[in-house]
């Protein structure tokens, strides 16, 4: 009986989360298509989720302690971002063009006018500066002759984003 009493008081022990966060794509996702309604552009938000999304991908694929197959990090990552982009992406619908002039006439695969999907095109851009973020701040690090800035990794991400994001801005 008094173990009984005392259960309602567990929940006030903090313990550590073990939450997914389907709460965070979603708050992200409705923050990505507030941005593309008050005139920010599609690409930019693209950006930035897909920034999000591979921060996401990377951090929820370490979770599993065990290893249940071969590659399972390698798998899990693509999962979770595209799991991450996808059900945002019918909320926000934008093409454009992209016109490629390599050789030939036009007309030919290399040198046509194509229809791209602006925000999964700044999603992959915004995976890739994420991806890239690790390896600059390694660099940084050899330059600096091991020496670290405070919060070095995560300055380096966010500002490869926000540049890209500024230049999309204002060349799109």
């Amino acid at each position: 009986m008094k173990k009984l009493l005392f259960l309602p008081a567990l929940i006030f022990i903090p313990r550590a989360a073990s939450a997914h966060c389907p709460l965070c794509t979603i708050g992200a996702g409705a923050l990505a298509v507030f941005a593309a309604s008050i005139g920010i552009s599609t690409m930019v938000v693209g950006v930035m989720i897909g920034g999000f999304a591979l921060a996401l991908s990377t951090w929820i694929a370490k979770l599993p302690k065990k290893k249940y197959f071969p590659y399972q990090y390698q798998i899990l990552i693509p999962i979770v971002f595209l799991g991450t982009i996808i059900p945002i992406m019918p909320f926000i619908r934008e093409y454009g063009p992209l016109y490629v002039s390599l050789f030939g006439d036009y007309g030919n695969i290399f040198h046509n006018t194509y229809t791209i999907n602006l925000f999964m095109a700044g999603s992959i851009i915004g995976a890739l500066l994420m991806f890239l973020g690790p390896y600059t701040s390694k660099q940084l690090t050899k330059v600096r002759n091991g020496k670290i800035i405070p919060y070095q990794g995560i300055s380096i991400s966010l500002l490869l984003l926000v540049v890209a994001s500024i230049i999309i801005e204002i060349l799109l």
